[in-house]
């Protein structure tokens, strides 16, 4: 899975997606219904430097791979939108095949 772009690319959407729906229904509850914020600084941090990553290598993939702009747009788009990344991987696993 490490070796090749794309099984990068879908790593780190795999673990954008965990931190995005971990800080959605569990650290902002937290933050707002227990008064606690420290978990939201721990995993929204986490979130965004995988996000970052995510972002660098979908431009990574989408050269290699010649994706078209509308394709890079939703992979994109899935990347802000809950479970949206689980849904980009099974695109990105009908590729990878």
């Amino acid at each position: 899975m490490f070796k090749s772009t794309l099984g990068r690319f879908r790593l780190i959407a795999f673990l954008e997606g965990i931190s995005f729906i971990s800080l959605l229904f569990i650290a902002m509850p937290l933050k707002y219904m227990a008064g606690n914020p420290l978990p939201v600084k721990i995993v929204g941090m986490t979130h965004g430097i995988l996000f970052i990553l995510f972002v660098y290598l979908l431009f990574e993939a989408a050269g290699k791979y010649k994706w078209s702009a509308k394709f890079n747009g939703l992979a994109f788009l899935a990347s802000i939108i809950p479970f949206g990344t689980f849904i980009l991987d099974r695109k990105l696993k009908a590729i990878e095949a």
